[in-house]
């Protein structure tokens, strides 16, 4: 268990709460808090690529998305939701998904490295995510099988694959699997191991790519190493950033990430 509580009043400034000092476990509450966490705390894995850990306990993620008004990906992003979420009195089971957005269909199975929420509520089950970077829910959707979620400019569906639950979006060229994922309970020990391989092992997108993302009513922001576009319903915009003090203004200007004069990341490599 960690020792170090959520401070609710920080992280809710952080995500712009304008709501209740104190928010009630309901719905709309949800929603709301959702919302304003996905489009406020960017998605990116910098610390790797400055060869630096990523520690999972609730001190450090609150230290690094809240305190340092920093971002993160999957692992951090959902456990400081999640926090968040049962200081205010959600209930909440963790899950683990598979990534396909991006991999051919006949790709060998990918490891379970992408962390879920499902929260209870009195109507049933919902499916929360705020760690998917530019492709991410903007508000949480029943876990139930049913026609598409139109969420602003961006629409989601939920279909089942046997046992399991997939996750599609509908993209510029058409609908496309995001991730599968089952609703067995996953533990803090579960997202360590997961979150090694993720930040560690040569094979890790996330070792091999630099990324930055995020996502808002109308536009979802992606870096990749130097490639950068912004994404709206009907075209992708991009662009390649051509150094190094390029990429550190793109990363202030469009994800609010501020990093010294002279920063170098390991991907992409400009000297």
């Amino acid at each position: 268990m960690d020792a170090v509580a959520l401070d609710l009043p920080r992280y809710l400034e952080r995500i712009g709460w304008r709501g209740a000092a104190q928010p009630a476990p309901h719905l709309d509450t949800l929603r709301a808090l959702h919302v304003a966490h996905a489009t406020s705390i960017p998605f990116e894995n910098l610390d790797i690529q400055l060869g630096r850990p990523v520690r999972l306990d609730l001190g450090s993620v609150q230290a690094k998305l809240v305190g340092a008004r920093r971002g993160g990906y999957c692992f951090e992003q959902n456990a400081l939701f999640s926090a968040a979420l049962e200081a205010i009195g959600f209930r909440l089971t963790r899950l683990c998904g598979r990534v396909r957005m991006g991999r051919p269909a006949d790709a060998p199975l990918p490891p379970r490295t992408h962390m879920v929420l499902r929260v209870e509520l009195a109507d049933g089950p919902y499916l929360a995510d705020v760690g998917f970077g530019g492709d991410e829910l903007l508000y949480p959707i029943p876990l139930a099988e049913g026609p598409p979620h139109v969420q602003e400019a961006w629409c989601y569906q939920l279909v089942r694959e046997g046992d399991a639950w997939v996750l599609r979006s509908r993209q510029p060229e058409g609908w496309i699997d995001l991730y599968v994922f089952t609703t067995e309970p996953q533990y803090a020990i579960d997202y360590e191991v997961a979150n090694h391989f993720t930040s560690t092992h040569p094979s890790s997108r996330f070792v091999q790519t630099l990324t930055a993302q995020r996502v808002t009513a109308d536009v979802r922001y992606v870096l990749r190493n130097r490639d950068y576009e912004e994404v709206r319903a009907d075209r992708r915009d991009r662009r390649d950033i051509a150094s190094a003090e390029e990429l550190l203004a793109l990363l202030e200007q469009k994800f609010s990430l501020r990093f010294p004069p002279g920063t170098r990341f390991r991907n992409p490599a400009f000297e």
